[in-house]
């Protein structure tokens, strides 16, 4: 680590890093591994921290782990609840040292738009010490559109703010705070025409309307900041034909004919949206996909995908040549 910022700094560059150790990764799942215990994801943080040093750097903590935690997971993982405590003690500790121990920017991973519903992530964030942060980061390895995840960050900041700086009677109750699923608690009845669908953004105005009402127009300076993951939602989801499968079509694993998506930027038109990055490195497999088929192999591409996060040249290229904006000679001549 301490190689790498150093190298950083001499060529003027700031790095982005991901940090992503956490014990029981991704529920054993296609991205599983992490330490072997909340003391092994410790020591691993402090030598993570102590290698960035008072160098700069942008950190990106735990993709996924917030959004996904041991509670969540399948198969009764955690029935009493502690690894879950101990996941957010982790993450909080690890916000703590980097604040406090390094020059780095840090954003705390709350997974994608199409996740958690605003209010449960916003709960996980604060319960997690993001205040202490920079702020949270958005779709990281996912495909959501860029218009509609800069739409649901906004929402988290708002209900942030209105779980701890609203009224005395809305504090601590990020529960309350509307969401991008259908919630009672937004101004509509639920019925078909008159509820927020979270697929459907012409619907989000209900929402909105809730914040408008609850929240007002705080200033960008007194509500979290957050940036997104572009490097694969330049076509936005992919939608399998009606149909095609009978079980989950994992559409967020290896989905075909997606593409890179804006550039990386500081300079986003959002006011809480800090900065487009490549997370993801554009590439990467997310796994042996099979759609559910009980087979070994993706019928999308008619082989076995490669593991996840293995190198997968085909894949490169596809999201290349379906950029939106598209690449353009100088941005090729670098792949």
């Amino acid at each position: 680590m301490r190689k790498l910022v150093r190298a950083a700094k001499l060529a003027h560059r700031v790095p982005a890093l991901v940090a992503y150790n956490i014990p029981g990764r991704d529920c054993s799942l296609y991205s599983s591994g992490g330490a072997a215990s909340s003391a092994a994801y410790r020591q691993w943080l402090d030598a993570f921290a102590q290698g960035i040093g008072n160098d700069k750097a942008v950190v990106i903590l735990e993709p996924d782990g917030l959004a996904s935690l041991p509670e969540d997971c399948a198969g009764d993982v955690d029935p009493t609840g502690e690894l879950t405590a101990h996941r957010m003690a982790d993450l909080d500790y690890a916000v703590r040292t980097l604040k406090n121990g390094t020059n780095a920017t840090v954003y705390l991973d709350a997974g994608n738009s199409q996740w958690r519903s605003v209010g449960d992530i916003t709960q996980r964030l604060l319960d997690a010490g993001v205040q202490q942060s920079d702020g949270f980061v958005l779709n990281i390895s996912n495909y959501q559109p860029t218009d509609e995840t800069s739409h649901y960050g906004t929402w988290v900041s708002k209900c942030m703010w209105f779980a701890t700086k609203g009224p005395e009677s809305s504090r601590g109750h990020a529960d309350r705070c509307a969401s991008q699923f259908y919630s009672p608690d937004a101004p509509n009845d639920g019925t078909p025409g008159n509820a927020v669908s979270s697929t459907d953004p012409t619907t989000w105005h209900w929402t909105d309307s809730w914040f408008d009402q609850n929240v007002g127009s705080p200033s960008s300076k007194d509500l979290a900041h957050f940036v997104i993951d572009t490097s694969r939602n330049g076509k936005g989801v992919w939608t399998p034909p009606p149909g095609k499968y009978s079980g989950d079509p994992e559409t967020w694993c290896n989905p075909p004919g997606r593409g890179m998506g804006p550039r990386p930027t500081s300079d986003t038109g959002v006011p809480l949206v800090e900065a487009y990055l490549y997370v993801k490195t554009i590439g990467e497999s997310d796994g042996s996909c099979t759609r559910n088929t009980g087979s070994t192999i993706d019928p999308e591409y008619g082989i076995v995908d490669p593991a996840a996060g293995a190198w997968w040249p085909a894949q490169a290229h596809e999201l290349a040549r379906n950029a939106e904006p598209r690449l353009t000679l100088n941005h090729w001549s670098g792949l």
